[in-house]
């Protein structure tokens, strides 16, 4: 009877804390995104057959290193592979209207401890336009060079079929379900060249985006998104990892006291955006918001973006294996070394290049995000946020989150203001952030609060 009574007491107590945690869930939780028909609509046309068979063309190429760009064959090396990618872009664009522009990015990179003599290096780089000349652009990218296991050996085979045969394809396949569409941003297709030896593709382009005042409002990088299978067997077919920087170290202390967390940047809370939208659209994918700019001691082309103040995320397969990255094609004690097609599952490739046409349609649909700020002017125990009114915007939602917690917990629509007090809660406890919506419900990246201008 002790025991009985015990249980029961615990279970009403439980039933209590649920209703009360419900009422507050129900008054301010997260709810789902809407699905916008046209977006889901355009994911059901990412083939993986058609992924197979362009990475399967890729790999034709023998090998795509930077330093084989001296080799002037249609037919193998990196500028033979430059050139074909350029062309299925184009095909693209003459399929849609016309409305996708191929250019070059070419400059000569200079000889450094990686490299044993200047090189041209040259990425394609596809413009989708987007409707209002007062947005900025959205980069899907990732890099068309490989390599094996010497960096500067331009003679041998580099398939590079996942590292980053499994990128290019997905930004391909993105262009070619997107370019039919129109936006508000402008979209931007970018595979880049000279990644394996130093990011010199990405770093040239990002700070010539910078130089020339392009607002970067994301860059998607993926690199490395072809395998499904990890080195000792592990499954991940609905898995992907999603890195983000958070704040640099000289902005640490700076920025605290303005918003009170260092686990909060432009790239952190892109990369939240990111979730929300995949996990709306494709649900049963997993994506794992890995908190730190790339893998351990490795790096790739979103960190170009970041460099230079641009907000920029990268879509990783989620156990990588040795054995098919920078290798030459080999067997060593029964073991196959080389990066090589048959191991890309191309129905993972597809579903990661779902993940960013969703995530890429969205945010060239929603409006801009708002620039915000947390008043501090005095202590209260509310919090007072202020933001600029963004083109496109029916109205505005609140975000809120305990200072543990990873994602986004709460959201208040607001209505269309430019102020609001939360009250009750204190910025000493809570994170906070805004987002614009439209009318049709896209909305934007929740705002990193910074000093009003």
């Amino acid at each position: 009877m002790i025991r009985r009574s015990f249980a029961t007491a615990v279970a009403s107590l439980l039933a209590v804390a649920t209703f009360q945690l419900a009422g507050s869930a129900q008054a301010d939780g997260i709810a789902p995104l809407s699905v916008d028909p046209k977006i889901a609509a355009v994911l059901g046309s990412v083939s993986a057959k058609r992924l197979e068979a362009l990475d399967t063309r890729l790999v034709g190429f023998g090998t795509r290193n930077l330093l084989s760009e001296k080799l002037n064959s249609r037919t193998r090396g990196v500028y033979a592979a430059r050139d074909w990618v350029a062309e299925q872009f184009r095909e693209i664009g003459r399929s849609s209207g016309g409305r996708l522009a191929v250019d070059f990015d070419t400059f000569v990179q200079p000889k450094t401890d990686r490299i044993p003599r200047e090189v041209e290096t040259s990425s394609v780089i596809a413009t989708l336009p987007g409707d209002d000349p007062q947005r900025g652009v959205i980069v899907m990218s990732s890099h068309y060079d490989s390599r094996n296991s010497d960096g500067s050996d331009a003679t041998r085979d580099a398939p590079g079929a996942d590292d980053n045969g499994s990128g290019t394809i997905a930004v391909l396949e993105a262009a070619r379900a997107l370019a039919p569409m129109h936006f508000r941003a402008t979209l931007i297709f970018a595979t880049f060249d000279g990644e394996e030896q130093g990011l010199f593709g990405s770093a040239h382009y990002a700070k010539l985006l910078k130089t020339k005042g392009v607002r970067v409002e994301a860059n998607l990088n993926n690199d490395i998104i072809g395998a499904s299978l990890g080195p000792n067997g592990e499954q991940a077919p609905n898995e992907v990892r999603l890195f983000s920087e958070a704040l640099p170290p000289d902005a640490v202390l700076r920025t605290v006291n303005l918003t009170g967390s260092e686990n909060d940047s432009p790239s952190r809370e892109l990369a939240r955006a990111v979730r929300e939208i995949d996990g709306a659209y494709l649900p049963t994918m997993t994506v794992r918001m890995t908190n730190r700019s790339d893998r351990f001691q490795r790096g790739g082309d979103q960190q170009s973006f970041a460099a230079q103040g641009f907000p920029a995320i990268r879509y990783v397969e989620r156990f990588e294996n040795y054995d098919h990255q920078h290798q030459d094609i080999r067997v060593e004690n029964g073991v196959q070394y080389g990066d090589l097609l048959k191991y890309v599952d191309f129905e993972y490739v597809a579903r990661v290049t779902r993940l960013n046409v969703a995530a890429l349609a969205t945010l060239a649909l929603a409006p801009a995000v708002p620039q915000a700020d947390v008043s501090n002017k005095q202590l209260s125990y509310d919090t007072t946020l202020s933001w600029h009114p963004v083109a496109d915007a029916s109205h505005y939602e609140v975000v809120w989150r305990d200072t543990v917690e990873p994602y986004w917990t709460h959201a208040r629509d607001v209505g269309a203001v430019t102020s609001y007090v939360v009250k009750g809660l204190s910025k000493d406890d809570w994170i906070f952030g805004v987002r614009a919506v439209d009318a049709a419900g896209h909305k934007s990246v929740a705002a990193y609060p910074q000093p009003l201008r």
